[in-house]
């Protein structure tokens, strides 16, 4: 049974679909070249005959006679912007948000009703019990308390009850007719072993990715789109929901997390160049790929087979003083200065306490904290230091001044990559995913759509 299975299986909600599908999706066969145009012979000059009315319509449709109401989509909106912490959101964002919306609304009810006619439906049963996990575990909430969460944000239990149906439901079909018939054998992983192993101390990359389908129909409008999901992502959008919401990708159903990947298993020249330049914490595109835009976010980055320093556990003091309110500028200042003169004369980690309980500083202690859990400020400065050592004084006169002395290091071990097993899980899970865009095509293809 393959990763994206077996994690789905162990949480019941594509909310928690970590391991799926972790090799990039950008070499699916859905987003191969797009075929040519010539075949619809359109005329050199296209005059449009009848009123264009799409922007008096509502945002509602009939999906092979199943209602997608108003309603749904405005509670699926309320959903997504209290996710994301969005408010006054303009009145045309919000148009094209439901409209969006009302595509994945609209993905969701196919993926339902086809489960229904191969009579593989998830059961009541199955999702009220992932929308309880869920609750417990995303949200730290009891299923009343969730309940009453989505109601006083505008959205309903229902409408969350129907997203994770959708995705019970497609994991369902793609577990019987998609999984059983891919295959990866032994000589495709042990090729890929091989040279992984001969690419250690090169990089692998976490990217996200938000991937828009688009052809030269629609390319302007998923431009347009993209960009504008780009700019609510830079004023402090959350990715990973964007991602969940607006992602055509499998990689949706995990926030569009690739996982740990070469860039060469991007197959696009073009996104490996730029994903190689990109730092931690970057975004980059909206990118013009065959078949549509790519929206890609660095999580992190780490060399195959070495040790990231930034892996390593330290054991810190954080030594802080504070300024009373009414103290001035300049006072503040003096004390902050006398503090940072103290703290250079401190003799490691033994003295630490005494020395700031004599100048009245306050002394908190971690024994287990990563350094790359630190701001990206300050990691850089602790892999500088020796035991005994401290930072800078950093903070400000408002928040209080505090210095962070390492008083212990636990170097990792080398990173010695993935294993066979977890490489064919993850060829395996890239190949479903093709598969997959392919199926969701077709039921697209397939369906009556009649919008209101």
């Amino acid at each position: 049974m393959n990763e994206f299975i077996k994690t789905f299986a162990r949480w019941g909600t594509a909310a928690a679909l970590a391991g799926a599908c972790a090799m990039a999706a950008h070499g699916q066969e859905s987003q191969s070249e797009p075929s040519s145009v010539d075949s619809f012979n359109f005329p050199e000059n296209l005059t449009i005959l009848g009123q264009n009315d799409l922007k008096l319509r509502r945002p509602t449709a009939t999906v092979n006679g199943i209602v997608v109401t108003g309603t749904d989509v405005d509670q699926r909106v309320a959903l997504l912007l209290a996710v994301n912490d969005a408010h006054d959101v303009p009145e045309d964002e919000l148009k094209r948000l439901r409209l969006q919306v009302l595509r994945t609304l609209i993905d969701e009810t196919l993926q339902i009703q086809e489960a229904g006619v191969q009579k593989i439906e998830p059961t009541k049963e199955d999702v009220d019990q992932s929308y309880a996990r869920l609750a417990n575990d995303r949200f730290n909430r009891s299923v009343d308390a969730m309940d009453a969460y989505l109601n006083s944000i505008g959205s309903s239990p229902q409408s969350l009850k129907r997203q994770i149906e959708g995705e019970l439901a497609w994991n369902n079909l793609l577990r019987r007719n998609v999984a059983p018939f891919v295959n990866v054998s032994s000589e495709e992983v042990n090729e890929l072993y091989e040279r992984m192993q001969a690419s250690r101390g090169t990089y692998e990359y976490r990217l996200g990715e938000i991937y828009l389908s688009a052809n030269e129909n629609n390319r302007q409008a998923v431009s347009d789109n993209a960009n504008r999901i780009v700019e609510q992502l830079r004023q402090g959008g959350s990715f990973v929901s964007y991602a969940r919401q607006f992602s055509e990708s499998t990689t949706a159903a995990q926030g569009g997390d690739l996982g740990w990947i070469k860039l060469e298993q991007l197959q696009n020249p073009q996104l490996e160049e730029i994903a190689k330049q990109m730092q931690p914490g970057q975004l980059m595109g909206p990118v013009e790929i065959p078949g549509g835009f790519d929206i890609l976010y660095l999580i992190d980055k780490r060399q195959i087979g070495m040790a990231d320093p930034r892996d390593a556990l330290l054991s810190l003091k954080q030594i802080s003083i504070d300024f009373p309110k009414g103290m001035s500028q300049d006072d503040a200042r003096e004390r902050a200065t006398a503090f940072a003169e103290a703290v250079k004369k401190i003799r490691g980690c033994g003295e630490a306490d005494a020395a700031a309980a004599a100048f009245g500083a306050d002394v908190v202690n971690n024994d287990q904290i990563a350094v790359r859990s630190l701001p990206e400020a300050l990691q850089n400065l602790m892999l500088e230091l020796n035991v005994g050592q401290s930072t800078p004084p950093f903070g400000s006169l408002d928040e209080g001044v505090r210095v962070l002395m390492l008083c212990g290091r636990d170097d990792p071990d080398a990173n010695s990559g993935p294993d066979r097993e977890t490489l064919a899980s993850t060829m395996e899970d890239d190949r479903i995913n093709k598969r997959a865009q392919r199926y969701l095509r077709d039921l697209r293809r397939d369906a009556v759509v009649e919008y209101n």
